[in-house]
């Protein structure tokens, strides 16, 4: 593997986008990328020059505003990693198992009338039926991973094949386009008729944006090797096995900002362009909230008194925020990714930073590990502190009696205008009714360690986290009548 150093000799390129973009452009600046294609606003905040070159990396918005969603070059996005774990204490890392627009060889494993599942090595991929109308479902199949619902456990496949370049992309069907960023009436001719001087029987060929800057020379080269490639390809997939890769194409991952992430970015902004406290979690609330701090954030521009601004921005938030009596919904997000509703609770007590928050249970279940059943009519009661590495629940059936209590570790809680935020840490601390304490869940620490979802450093803090609410626990709790003693799972 290559160092850092190695990395930086590179020269990797960097498009950035979304509410993150001046920090994440300082970071990747002071770690050796270029940034092509910068916004307005970057160009001026960073004196750079116009660049229209093909990026090795592109990072936007999540859809949810709490991170950033990543695309390139395995190289690029291997280092942006790297710099990603080494800067920010609690980041959370999700890296696709396939690749965007990778070359599969699959094998067919059933589905309905509708989707086919196709083993592809890594993954079991879905691809319409539609697709296979004359296809033998019982040999092997060439497919390729599309650029839609990224990051799935269930990529979207297409049998399509296409080829893609930095300029341009080969295509299994005669049409020739260009890309819609290309304003220029007179280059989009020159590129369209381009493109069918080159373009051979049943292929077609679409310039992508980065296609304005280049010599004709440059991508003339580029189809012939995008020709070439396919070809190659073709060959490579009929002396494969199945399921297997056949070519790679780009990396994916989605990069998770939790609370002290957050406030680093806005540690990297604020020398760079006026940043109240608290920049990036207020543009991660969205909405008249966002709208909000950029005005604020205007007049800071202006050269406003700090103090002034930020004493009248929060006013003018302030009554978008929970209030006791409010309900608000308890995001719990795993480190896969996946997005658990817990449901909606009533704020019982909010003084300050301490939020105290209740929920009824509508369903019959069991409590995991405290060996009781849930039953309709039980309460939940929990106590959050914002920006605590934990959320403490207890239970109580309809009539009052304890049932158990979790403690979750997770990253730094959140609270967003309708609900409350973090991600789980994946360790619990369980007490259970006749006091026991025991901490579960500590190999799904460390494999999520392994697979770099998370940095060495975050797994240290959740372990010392776990040892300091444990140690309290067993101190409150210390009385004669409840045996407490510790077990690990």
């Amino acid at each position: 593997m290559k160092n850092e150093r190695d990395w930086c000799s590179l020269l990797l390129k960097a498009k950035v986008r979304g509410i993150y973009s001046t920090a994440l452009t300082k970071v990747l600046l002071d770690n050796g990328f270029e940034i092509v294609w910068p916004s307005m606003a970057i160009k001026e905040r960073f004196k750079l020059k116009e660049s229209m070159d093909a990026p090795d990396l592109i990072i936007k918005d999540k859809g949810n505003l709490q991170g950033a969603k990543v695309l390139g070059t395995g190289e690029a996005v291997d280092q942006f990693r790297l710099i990603l774990h080494k800067n920010f204490d609690d980041v959370i890392i999700r890296k696709w198992l396939v690749t965007v627009n990778g070359v599969y060889k699959g094998v067919i494993r059933g589905g309905n009338a509708k989707v086919a599942l196709v083993d592809i090595g890594l993954a079991l991929g879905r691809i319409l039926r539609e697709e296979l109308r004359g296809v033998d479902e019982s040999k092997p199949i060439l497919v390729q991973v599309e650029r839609k619902k990224l990051g799935s456990k269930h990529p979207i496949l297409t049998t399509k094949v296409k080829m893609v370049g930095k300029y341009a992309l080969l295509i299994p069907i005669q049409k020739i386009g260009v890309s819609l960023k290309i304003r220029d009436a007179k280059k989009r001719f020159e590129l369209y008729d381009l493109g069918k001087q080159l373009a051979l029987q049943n292929l077609g060929i679409i310039w992508r944006s980065a296609a304005v800057a280049q010599p004709i020379n440059v991508l003339k080269d580029e189809v012939e090797n995008l020709i070439k490639l396919r070809d190659e390809i073709m060959m490579k997939a009929e002396r494969a096995e199945a399921p297997s890769l056949i070519w790679d194409g780009f990396y994916y991952m989605s990069v998770e900002f939790p609370s002290l992430s957050k406030k680093r970015l806005d540690e990297i902004r604020a020398p760079i362009v006026p940043t109240l406290e608290n920049h990036h979690y207020y543009k991660a609330c969205g909405g008249n909230i966002s709208s909000t701090l950029d005005m604020a954030e205007k007049l800071l521009e202006k050269g406003e008194s700090k103090e002034v601004v930020e004493r009248l921005f929060h006013q003018m938030i302030e009554g978008q925020f929970p209030m006791e009596g409010s309900i608000i919904s308890i995001e719990h997000v795993k480190l896969s990714g996946r997005v658990i509703k817990l449901g909606e609770a009533i704020v019982k007590e909010l003084k300050g930073d301490e939020i105290s928050f209740q929920r009824v249970f509508k369903k019959a279940g069991t409590y995991d590990c405290l060996k009781t059943k849930k039953e309709p009519g039980d309460l939940a009661i929990s106590e959050v502190k914002l920006g605590e590495w934990y959320l403490k629940t207890k239970y109580f059936s309809q009539c009052g009696q304890f049932k158990g209590a979790y403690i979750n570790i997770n990253t730094p809680i959140e609270l967003y205008p309708h609900k409350l935020h973090y991600v789980d840490l994946e360790v619990d601390i369980c007490i259970l009714p006749d006091g026991t304490v025991k901490v579960v869940d500590e190999a799904k620490l460390e494999r999520a360690l392994k697979n770099q979802v998370i940095s060495e450093k975050l797994a240290q803090i959740v372990k010392e986290k776990v040892r300091e609410v444990v140690k309290d626990v067993l101190k409150v709790a210390s009385s004669p009548s409840k045996s407490m003693n510790l077990r690990s799972q």
